[in-house]
């Protein structure tokens, strides 16, 4: 399937990390808290945690460490589809298109539940037909948005002649929690909010991107160490200090294994002719992930990664697609046939990779 516009969103409201420590530090979630604990928050929101700002769609102050789960949810119905709205608006105009002229819709998030799901709520909001297929990827945390793109291909696959559109939307805050475990503290202090969304068809144009190539890897084992639990009704992340590791190695394993280029090289030509490996374009997860995915990859630069990171923390499932946008942002700079190599991974534990390159 090719690419026809990728586009992304963010809430208005943005902060420091510093400013988050400012707005945390009087709120009663941090009395609540043990020392030791406040001062794992401090040393994570005013150390070097690769992160200068983040977006929120729920202010990180004191009314929200108080809002109970209904509360969450509400705010999440309120705030969740006006976000994927302008992200799919923006797309749609990229790609000179209407809205009816997209066949279906595929959206992934993890972080509130709605039945009809998020789907059906964008889908209104952007005036999408009434026979569009609408299709909702829940419980894939920050891996979701190749699955979903994956989903997307086979659509494609089965009616060629439509065109689908992926939304990754996290609202981060509407998740956040608050107790003295470390991996819940910092959490609170990675996560950040936004949308990206992309148009796909299953027509080739000069200089489309195409995507295929589409592998997953799920470890039971490690689930434990990254997952969304239910206390009280709150949606409470696991974060185990293994996570960089595991990641690493799971990403590893996948690229790997990756498919082999497609351009032929006649035999004999020299080397310097063969087709240069993917560069790698990936999920952040935060700091310490990226320095343990980069030695596992050989040394290869996540240069978007990183300045996805920094811009706007840990967006989950959007994360990586904002990392694709930063790169086709900077395409006047790289070779224009150069062959991406897409990886997410998360809750699971999973990680899922494809090709994205011109033809």
């Amino acid at each position: 399937m090719y690419l026809e516009s990728l586009a992304t969103s963010l809430p208005e409201c943005r902060l420091t990390q510093a400013e988050c420590w400012e707005r945390f530090r009087s709120s009663r979630a941090a009395a609540r808290l043990s020392s030791g604990a406040r001062g794992l928050v401090r040393r994570v929101l005013l150390g070097n945690s690769g992160i200068d700002t983040r977006h929120f769609a729920l202010p990180p102050e004191d009314a929200l460490f108080e809002m109970d789960a209904e509360a969450l949810n509400k705010a999440f119905e309120a705030k969740a589809p006006p976000l994927g709205e302008s992200a799919l608006r923006e797309a749609l105009g990229q790609a000179g298109l209407r809205p009816a002229d997209l066949d279906a819709l595929v959206v992934c998030t993890c972080t509130g539940y709605l039945c009809p799901g998020l789907s059906s709520f964008i889908a209104e909001r952007a005036d999408l037909r009434a026979d569009a297929c609408l299709l909702d990827l829940a419980g894939l945390g920050c891996g979701a948005a190749i699955p979903a793109m994956r989903t997307a291909a086979g659509l494609l696959a089965a009616d060629p002649g439509s065109r689908v559109a992926v939304v990754a939307l996290e609202l981060c805050s509407a998740a956040y929690y608050m107790d003295d475990d470390p991996g819940v503290i910092i959490s609170a202090c990675l996560f950040g909010d936004g949308a990206a969304a992309a148009v796909f068809s299953a027509q080739p144009a000069p200089g489309r991107r195409r995507f295929h190539g589409f592998d997953s890897l799920h470890l039971p084992e490690e689930r434990a160490g990254l997952r969304f639990e239910n206390r009280g009704g709150k949606l409470r992340n696991r974060l185990a200090q293994s996570v960089p590791a595991v990641a690493a190695s799971a990403v590893a394993r996948l690229h790997a294994r990756r498919p082999a280029p497609q351009t032929a090289v006649p035999a004999g030509s020299p080397a310097e002719d063969a087709p240069a490996p993917p560069r790698c374009i990936t999920h952040g997860g935060g700091r310490l992930v990226l320095d343990a995915l980069e030695p596992a990859l050989g040394g290869v630069s996540l240069a978007e990664a990183r300045a996805v990171l920094r811009r706007h923390g840990n967006l989950s499932s959007p994360s990586v697609l904002f990392a694709l946008r930063d790169y086709l942002d900077n395409a006047s700079t790289a070779p224009p046939a150069e062959s991406l190599w897409l990886a997410s991974f998360g809750a699971g534990f999973s990680a899922h990779s494809c090709i994205c390159n011109c033809d």
